[in-house]
């Protein structure tokens, strides 16, 4: 049995919420938000915010950069999974 290469040189897997990315200005710069409602979050994930779990089953907020940092491949490989309310109060 062939081992599946690592997560990390796989293209990013598309968001399928079916939800529109809106643009959010904070003060590191413009960010794609995406909302992520409970039925679609089918994983866990680390909240950059506040450093716990985004459980699965969980509505929650998608953020990436509008524009890939340099050295990155695209912004959308850059996303991040985030709790409504940290990502609320970031600046």
């Amino acid at each position: 049995m062939a081992k599946r290469p690592s997560k990390h040189l796989r293209a990013p897997r598309p968001l399928s919420s079916g939800a529109f990315a809106r643009l959010e200005r904070k003060a590191d710069g413009d960010w794609m938000v995406q909302t992520m409602p409970a039925g679609s979050a089918v994983k866990s994930y680390s909240c950059p915010g506040c450093g716990l779990v985004v459980a699965e089953g969980t509505a929650h907020l998608v953020a990436w950069p509008r524009e890939a940092s340099i050295g990155s491949g695209s912004a959308v490989e850059e996303r991040r999974h985030w709790h409504t309310s940290c990502w609320q109060r970031r600046r």
